[in-house]
Order: C-alpha cells, then structure tokens, then sequence
C-alpha cells in the first residue's frame, strides 16, 4: 500500500495562554488519508475539526503526537520549513473564500502559482483551464467583486488546486451558501479532486455532504470515534 498523504499519530493539541488556564482541543487524534481519498470530518462546533485541519497544514503544531504530510514530520519542523510544506503539498479551502478583491478572477486563482515563483505563462493558462472546468471561463478576467457567492467559492477552488496538491483541506467550504449552491460547489470540490488524483480532507455539519466522501470520520470532545455504517 502507498504511504498516507496525511498521517496524525496519537495527537494531541492543547492551547496555553499565560492569563487563560490550558484548552485541549484534541485528545490523541489518529488519522489516515490515502493518497487519492475523501474523507468528511464531521462533529459539533468547538468538537476540534478546524484545529484538526490547522495541524494538518501546519499551520499549528503538536502538542504531543506526530504529524506527517507527504512523508515528513511537521512537528519537527520549524515554521518556515512547515510554509514551505504547506505551499507544494496543500491546498486551502474556507468557508469565506478569502479572495483578493482588487485582482481579477484569473489572478486570483493564480496568486499560489505567482507566490512560487512559477513561470507566469504555465500559470495563467493553468487558470484559464480551471475556470474552464468551473464554469467560469468567461468571468476570468471580471472582478471578483461581480461574482455570486457560489461563483466566488468555485474561484477559490481553482486556486487552491491551481499547483496540484497532493491533499485538499475544506474547512466548511459550503457553510456560506445556500443548499442547492453549497450541492454544486461540494460536487465540483470532489470532482476536481478525483479528476487531479488529490485527497481531500474536508469539514461539514451536512450529513448529505458528508455521504459524498469515501469514509466519514467524526469528532466528539476532541476525540476522534469512527462514524457508524449506513
């Protein structure tokens, strides 16, 4: 079998603050992702998915526990180190869209590919066909600002698969819409992830979109309990 794409080993994550006592949002958290899989992280809010997710960019690190993305340790790593990581192997999804209004769609989905220093030519004519796939193709070069909120969450998918990572982190990529679009946008995500042989990690409160993974995992006080079969 080939090596997870993300692996969490008995992680544990505990906020500390001088003037606050401890907070421990994850409790020893073991998970999985195959290269090339879907997975739902489903669970109450404050239950730890976003924490979750922040691990597995590293964009926070262990408590205790270990951390691996494509082969390396980001607990080890140092901050720098772990940017660098999150740049060639993951790619970001919110819930808010988090796109720059003072560039067109086109650069906004090109924005990863300009950071990496990649030759701007491949990187435009990535875009362009990404937004092809979403529909968007015609709007490349429209503000952002003119989108649909359905229209601006399909932009920051081609954006986050623009470098084609190897793993796909959704933090409630749908949680902003309404059902139908939220439907669209969720069936788009996984498609274009399958079609890119990615794998993606994503947090839903829908049980419908959750349904749509390959495993449905969920958390409760910060542990983690497989769901039950359907």
């Amino acid at each position: 079998m080939s090596e997870p794409i993300l692996s969490l080993e008995a992680v544990t994550l505990t906020y500390r603050a001088a003037d606050h006592p401890d907070r421990t949002v994850l409790r020893e958290v073991s998970l999985d992702v195959a290269p090339g899989e879907a997975v739902a992280l489903v669970g109450r809010s404050g239950s730890g998915k976003s924490s979750l997710l922040h691990l597995a960019a590293g964009i926070a690190v262990p408590t205790a526990g270990r951390v691996r993305l494509a082969g390396h340790d980001l607990g080890t790593a140092s901050e720098r180190e772990r940017t660098l990581r999150r740049r060639e192997a993951v790619g970001l999804v919110f819930q808010f869209f988090h796109l720059l209004p003072h560039l067109s769609v086109a650069e906004n989905v090109a924005l990863p590919g300009w950071i990496g220093g990649l030759a701007s030519g491949e990187v435009n004519a990535r875009a362009l066909d990404l937004l092809q796939q979403v529909g968007l193709g015609d709007r490349a070069h429209d503000p952002v600002g003119r989108l649909s909120g359905g229209e601006m969450q399909r932009v920051a998918l081609c954006r986050a698969l623009l470098r084609r990572p190897p793993l796909v982190l959704a933090d409630e990529p749908t949680g902003s819409l309404d059902d139908r679009t939220g439907r669209e946008v969720m069936d788009l995500l996984l498609r274009l992830t399958r079609t890119e042989g990615g794998a993606l990690l994503y947090v839903t409160h829908s049980r419908e979109l959750a349904a749509a993974a390959d495993r449905t995992l969920r958390l409760v006080d910060g542990r983690m309990v497989a769901e039950p079969a359907a």
